[in-house]
């Protein structure tokens, strides 16, 4: 019988291990915190824009931290409202505008936030990239990084906690990192977001630029242009691991009335 202590202590940790999604109250799988990957977060960001040539002071770049900035705010200000201020402790947002052709963008834990040139062409407008930076915002602050992290942890160390897998195995947990957070690619293969997490991520982020003064409306239109951007030779980073384009902007149109209610035009 004493066999089976370990095992029913790692379940037990498992269960108590958990955090709800902000909005769609999904309960999440969460053995690190947003807080404790700051650190490694913040380094990894000043070293991706090291290696990348990052645009500035154009009218492009600041559409990217204008509605950045915009939607930001309007995350900080639903978090308070409802108690979870402390989600985004340690935070200090940046958006940049990253000089390369990939039709990508993503954000990681601290609010450090990238778009690729291009995907400027598929946003078309300040409200297109709404639809993008509110989703990958949504990645950031619905903690889906962590998750995947605390699944890595799982998988690869035996549910070691952050620290001692840092300690221990400080590279493999850094490529791990890098892995969880869509920068992985050099280091290994990407742990790409589940359909659930996507399907959040679309939620979550309709809802936080109608809040920014974005019409949400339009984000059938963009997902259609993103959807017939997919018919070259290969399809865009932002969209390999993403649900299939019917089921997504079915879902997104399910999630517009809800939206709508948050939507004030500016």
């Amino acid at each position: 019988m004493r066999k089976h202590v370990p095992l029913l202590f790692f379940v037990v940790v498992l269960l108590l291990a958990c955090q709800t999604v902000p909005i769609t109250g999904r309960q999440q799988l969460s053995l690190v915190s947003s807080e404790s990957l700051l650190p490694m977060s913040f380094n990894s960001y000043r070293e991706f824009l090291s290696k990348h040539h990052v645009i500035e002071n154009t009218p492009q770049a600041q559409s990217v931290k204008t509605v950045g900035t915009r939607i930001a705010q309007a995350v900080e200000e639903y978090f308070s409202t409802q108690g979870m201020a402390d989600r985004l402790k340690g935070y200090q947002w940046e958006f940049h505008l990253i000089a390369d052709k990939s039709i990508n963008a993503w954000a990681m834990p601290g609010g450090k936030v990238v778009v690729y040139s291009g995907i400027l062409p598929v946003a078309q407008n300040d409200a297109g990239l709404a639809v993008v930076m509110g989703h990958e915002i949504a990645h950031a602050v619905a903690a889906h990084g962590e998750e995947r992290m605390s699944q890595g942890l799982i998988a690869q160390m035996g549910g070691a906690a952050l620290s001692a897998a840092l300690s221990q195995k400080p590279q493999e947990t850094v490529n791990l990192f890098l892995q969880a957070y869509g920068l992985g690619t050099q280091v290994g293969v990407l742990l790409p977001f589940s359909r659930v997490q996507e399907t959040e991520a679309d939620h979550l982020g309709l809802l936080f630029m109608a809040m920014a003064g974005y019409d949400p409306r339009v984000a059938v239109n963009f997902w259609e242009r993103m959807s017939a951007a997919k018919q070259g030779a290969a399809p865009p980073e932002f969209l390999s691991t993403h649900p299939a384009d019917d089921t997504r902007i079915r879902n997104i149109r399910e999630f517009i009335p809800e939206a709508m209610r948050y939507y004030r035009p500016r």
